[in-house]
Order: C-alpha cells, then structure tokens, then sequence
C-alpha cells in the first residue's frame, strides 16, 4: 500500500481513547448487539452515530444479490460517513458480526459533539472526509452504465465525480458485467445510461432526477423563511454558508451544479493560506460543505435559481425545478461560467469531447491520448498539469506570447517543466476535425503568421475567460456592461430601490441595489479572481448581513 493510502487509512479508521469514549456517553446509550442485527442499512437518510464498546461490525455493500465487506470494526471504533452531516442516503449497511456493546448516539448529539468538543470534532470529521475518499476509490455505492460516446452518460459521471458521490463506472463497449447487470435489472441497452441505486434503475435521469434518488436535496416548498439564503456554492457561497450558520443564521445554500464552483474542478490549488501541500477544489469544497452542515446550514444540489423578487419584506427567489425560497437576506454567490470558443460545430463535440472542466471523470475519457487545453489563466494551467499525468501529450494554446501575464508563477513553472506539455504560444483553435463525434482532432492557427497545424488532440478542454452567471437578475440588480453585478461604491448614480429612503443610509461593502442582498466572489464586479479573495468576501458579507438584519424593517 502507497503512503498516502496508508494516510487515508489511519485517517479513517482511527480508534477512540477510553477518556473520549466516556465523554461521548454522555450524549447517547449503551445497547447490547447480536449477530446478523442491522445497526443501519444502505439507503437509509438518518442513522445513530454508533461506537462499538465491545464485539465487531462489517460495513458491508449488496448489490445484484451478492455482498462485499468493505471493513470489519472492533471495540473502539465508530461507524458513519459524511452523510451523517449532510442527510444524503447512506451508501452500505452496518452488520454485527460478534455480539457485544455499541454506544448509540442521535444525530442531533453527534452535531452537539462536533460543534462543541474540537478534539472529537477533528477526530470524526477527518474520519468521515477520509472514508468518503475511500468510498470513491473502492467504486461503492451508485452505478452508472453507460457508453463512453453518450454526452448523459458523461454528464452523470461528472455530476457523480464533482460531488464526490461514490460509485462505479460500467461502460457498455468495455466491461462485459455492463450488459449483464442492464440485464438483470430488465433494461434495453438502447435505455443507457442508467443509475442504479438501491435495485432501482434509473433511465437517463437528470442529475435533479438522481440527487433527488440519494437524498442530496432538501425541501424547497417556500413554507420557510430563512435569515440567509445563498445562491451558489463555490468558494465565496460556501464560506457565506459556514460563517452564516456558525454565527446562528439559519442558512440555506442553492447551487446549480456541484460544490465548489469553477475553484471545486481544479486538481490542485497549491497557494490556499494554510495548505503548504496544496490541496484539490474538490477536497476543499467538501471541508467546507462538512464544516457548514456542522453549524446547521442546509445545501441542496441542484437547484438552480431562475428569478429573484422582494415580497413582504423578504425575498423570494424561483427555482428552475420548480418551488421558490424565501430569505431575509440574500448573498449572491453564483459565479461565472466559462466563454465558448467562436469555432465551426462546437455544439456537435460539446458534452463529448469539448470540456469546460478537468475532473477525474474527463482525465479517465482521454486517458493515453492527446488533448488540448486552451487559455492562460490558473485554471488552464492546473488543468494542463493535472491532464499530463493521464495523457499521452497535452497541447497548451494560448492567444499571447506569456504565462506569466495571467498565470501564477508557480503553475507558469510547473506547466513549462512538464515534458508531456507542449506550450504553443500565439496560438488559436480555427477549426474541429472529424466526420462526427468523436474528435479527431483541431486545427490551430499562429495568430501572427497565419501558418496553422493541425494536432492530433482527442479532447479540447477550455478555459478562456469567464462570463458571469447573472443571466436570473438581469431586471433586479444593477449589472455593469459586461453583466457583473454591481456592489456598494461601484453603484454611485444608479438608481437604487426605494427600500433605501426608508433605512437612510448607502449600501453596505459587497450590497447591492437592493437592501439586504449582497454579491461576492466571481459574480462581483470588479472582484478579484482567485480562492482566497472569494473566501474573504464570502465571510465578509455575513457580518454585513447582521447589520441588515438588526435594522427595522420597512
């Protein structure tokens, strides 16, 4: 086993001292086992934290009639994952195997623990995090079948990669068990893809469709009224999330797509204040989600909003699925999406070999061929980097002469040391080779002396700009000309709701025109594009949302 599989490992599975043990007592009870007894079975939304004091349990996985053990816990251990915190569905089941004693305790004592004992907290916390990456390493939980050529089949992966969903990937043309699991389970290859959770197959479900099957939503019906709702759930949304619910807010956060925003498709982000080892966006966002659900705050993927509107002194914000919000305040967080390439039959390689992220999923797609990844920007140099571990070469286009212009050295130096990356500065895509899907490869263009080649790229991954995500507040909020929202200073001459006259004061930093709803990360005009800077702003606004809340209302 590699050292860093070791890490994970001891992480994972650590035992509890008899001090913490007796300190837990206090928060469930003690209950005698026997063997074959189910402590928790897979599927389940809600589940006692349990400690063994005595005896042994497996953790074990059944699927299509048959059963794996994936771990066997003695006295001392503790069982439960991530989803404990988070309220999705839990992926395998809990059997004793030797009677004995197990420390039973409600989830509403685990969060009381976690929140207010730091030693246990770090302890169980790091566990359920490092279980999760074992979970994803292993293959356990969802199944999606599927063809490597399909664009559903690739949009579900990649739903399932960046929300650190645990599963298996089956393709159709490869893995012979593919066909006979679609078998088993009575459906048409002609039907793929197909997740399959808990014995159910579902056809092509949208990823609403799934998140809803393995409990990553929550209630949207508008019944409630929240102090704080958060539109997006990147690194700015999220860090909204954990400061608004640690400091007694109830928190709902909305995101659209996965956790972690742009910044959660980054392989490594190395220069994040207090990682020295770097760290992935993936990793991050889901310490944070973790870190959020321990204070209280609520997160549903995805939900995407699609319209914002005042109405009793709150805000109602329109979901895409259907439903609506309502909040005291809002903080928008919701980002930017990255620009199209102006290029002929983009639409008919997009989804299959055109990317806009670099994940495991896509890096497991091209593995042993050549892509391509254009910009110059952080997140085409991470992506480069990352890329070339799988790949057999990478072509890294940009339209200048220089990195270091719009990259951090760090990257420059990484992605100009790679010999499996070949920079070709100067240079533009002009045109998309192949009769249809897949990819064979594209025609870049020396943009001073107009001489093209073509490169045998099987795979194009984009990264050339970002465009904001502000298309459900266009008519709201005060946008500049490039359709960033406007905050504070930057809206002097705008005109401002007539909310304002009665509170007798400017907006707040990072407020928008409307009092009570603020903008930050990405999707802020004039913001600064980088981790760090989204997390200030993010945590920053929370305190300016006190200030709004304390006021009298209108």
């Amino acid at each position: 086993m590699r050292p860093t599989e070791t890490n994970i490992q001891s992480t994972a599975f650590p035992t509890l001292t008899e001090d913490q043990i007796a300190f837990l007592k206090r928060y469930g009870e003690v209950r005698r086992t026997e063997p074959g007894q189910l402590l928790f079975q897979e599927g389940d939304t809600t589940y006692d934290f349990i400690v063994i004091l005595g005896g042994a349990v497996s953790i074990v996985e059944s699927f299509g009639g048959a059963s794996r053990t994936i771990a066997t816990h003695g006295a001392g251990r503790f069982l439960g994952e991530m989803n404990m915190l988070t309220g999705q569905a839990v992926y395998l089941s809990a059997v004793v195997r030797k009677e004995g004693e197990v420390l039973a305790i409600p989830p509403e004592g685990l969060r009381e623990v976690v929140t207010e004992e730091p030693a246990l907290s770090d302890i169980i916390l790091k566990a359920f995090l490092a279980r999760r990456a074992v979970l994803m390493q292993v293959g356990s939980g969802l199944r999606i079948v599927g063809s490597h050529h399909s664009r559903d089949a690739l949009r579900l992966r990649e739903f399932a990669v960046r929300n650190r969903l645990p599963h298996a990937w089956l393709d159709l043309e490869e893995d012979p068990e593919a066909g006979a699991l679609l078998r088993e389970l009575g459906v048409d290859a002609g039907e793929a893809p197909v997740a399959v959770w808990q014995g159910r197959a579902l056809r092509n479900p949208s990823n609403a469709d799934l998140a809803r099957a393995i409990g990553l939503d929550v209630d949207t019906s508008g019944e409630r009224t929240y102090d704080l709702v958060v539109v997006g759930a990147g690194p700015a949304g999220l860090a909204a999330a954990v400061y608004g619910a640690s400091e007694g807010l109830s928190t709902l956060t909305l995101e659209s797509v996965a956790l972690g925003g742009q910044a959660g498709t980054s392989s490594r982000i190395e220069n994040y204040l207090g990682f020295p080892a770097g760290l992935s966006g993936s990793e991050l966002a889901s310490r944070a989600m973790v870190q959020a659900s321990k204070f209280g705050a609520r997160t549903t993927v995805p939900q995407e909003a699609c319209g914002l509107e005042r109405e009793d002194g709150c805000y109602k914000i329109r979901l895409s699925e259907g439903g609506e919000v309502r909040g005291r305040s809002v903080i928008v967080a919701s980002g930017a999406r990255y620009r199209r390439l102006d290029v002929p039959r983009l639409d008919e390689f997009e989804g299959l070999n055109v990317h806009y992220a670099a994940t495991e999923a896509e890096a497991q797609m091209c593995a042993d061929d050549e892509v391509a990844v254009v910009g110059g920007g952080n997140s085409a140099g991470q992506a480069a980097v990352f890329l070339a571990k799988r790949a057999r070469k990478v072509y890294h286009l940009i339209r200048g002469g220089d990195l270091q212009k719009s990259m951090s050295r760090y990257l420059v130096d990484r992605v100009e040391g790679d010999p499996n990356v070949e920079l070709l500065p100067h240079h533009e895509i002009r045109e998309l080779v192949g009769e249809t899907a897949p990819l064979e490869g594209i025609v870049a263009e020396d943009n001073r002396t107009g001489g093209r080649r073509t490169l045998p790229a099987r795979a194009l991954f984009v990264f050339i700009g970002a465009e904001a995500n502000t298309g459900w507040l266009e008519g709201v909020l005060q946008l500049d000309s490039k359709g960033f929202v406007l905050t504070d200073r930057s809206l002097d001459g705008a005109v401002l709701d007539d909310w304002w006259s009665d509170l007798s004061r400017r907006p707040y930093l990072f407020e928008t025109n409307l009092p009570g709803v603020f903008a930050v990360g990405d999707v802020r005009s004039g913001s600064i594009k980088r981790v760090a800077s989204a997390v200030g702003e993010g945590s920053m606004a929370v305190r300016l949302v006190h200030q709004h809340l304390s006021e009298p209302g209108p």
